[in-house]
């Protein structure tokens, strides 16, 4: 069982994960529309075991007819974000959920399913999260990532992996999330204003989640039906504590609270990552790694317009 659908997996996190499992052996089919024009594939695409498919994960039978080729599925294909999510509501649940319900019609006995969900689902809590924790989304995509978690894990045929957010630098690069975007304008801008910037967040670069994904598959029949959170556990940090890691870097940068207005993004919680640890997983790359790189590669993206590297 080595071939590999990944839907939407010429994304941020697609792209590492293909050339991982290349690297690794797989045959791997990558299925996507390519919406963001992005050419992350390009640099893989002479490799004889990927084949890729322009299409889209609303077209059932394209779906599932390379879900029926396939062994093991990463739908990672999503509408990711609260701002890109409300922007087109039907078309996030379209893509978000009703991506995995079919998916979880077509699958057989044999099939893996693997499916990265977002820490988002846990909103705000003073408690340390665990995977036990109650679901609180405070957004469309976080309802429409739970809402396809209990989809597929009350088929008995899938793992979850709620991930903290990710950072680092992909061949498809996005500059909106938290620590590459904070990162971007410490070297732009040269000060970030924090609002609520006592709010806690984990993290996790981006080659470790392609990573899990891959430990995934190799332990696949121990944690079958299970949700696992996966992140750095050594970055559970403050805004202002991860401004501060950045500004060792960026020496000359200013940090600005704002006290007087509120986040749009209420997501603050501390999360637990003992379970999938006690399994022989753990993170290669730290914060202060990422860091670097992504300092790194704004030197090389910074002709380019921040619009060409978000999902908006």
């Amino acid at each position: 069982m080595n071939r590999v659908l990944i839907t939407g997996g010429a994304g941020y996190i697609g792209t590492i994960l293909t050339e991982l499992l290349l690297h690794s052996g797989y045959k791997v089919t990558i299925l996507d529309n390519l919406i963001y024009k992005q050419l992350s594939l390009l640099h893989l695409i002479s490799h004889a075991d990927l084949n890729f498919v322009m299409g889209d994960v609303r077209d059932e039978k394209l779906l599932e007819s390379l879900v029926k080729e396939n062994d093991i599925i990463i739908p990672l294909a999503a509408i990711v974000g609260m701002p890109a999510c409300d922007s087109n509501k039907q078309q996030a649940i379209d893509v978000n959920l009703n991506q995995i319900k079919s998916i979880c019609k077509f699958v057989g006995k044999h099939h893996k399913i693997i499916l990265p969900n977002t820490n988002s689902q846990y909103g705000s809590s003073p408690d340390i999260i665990t995977e036990n924790s109650p679901f609180k989304p405070l957004s469309l995509y976080a309802e429409t990532k739970c809402d396809a978690e209990r989809c597929l894990l009350e088929s008995s045929n899938g793992v979850a992996l709620r991930l903290a957010t990710v950072f680092g630098v992909s061949p498809r690069m996005r500059m909106d999330l938290l620590v590459n975007d904070f990162v971007y304008k410490s070297i732009v801008d040269g000060y970030l204003v924090l609002f609520e910037s006592h709010f806690i967040r984990n993290y996790v670069h981006v080659r470790d989640v392609a990573a899990t994904f891959l430990f995934m598959i190799e332990n696949y029949d121990r944690c079958n039906g299970q949700a696992f959170n996966v992140g750095l556990s050594s970055a559970n940090l403050t805004k202002l504590q991860l401004a501060e890691e950045i500004k060792k870097y960026v020496p000359d940068l200013v940090i600005v609270r704002n006290e007087f207005k509120k986040d749009l993004d209420q997501r603050n919680y501390r999360v637990s990552n003992e379970k999938i640890e006690s399994l022989g997983w753990s993170s290669k790359f730290s914060l202060d790694f990422g860091i670097v790189e992504l300092i790194k590669g704004y030197k090389v993206i910074n002709k380019f317009k921040n619009k060409d590297f978000t999902n908006l």
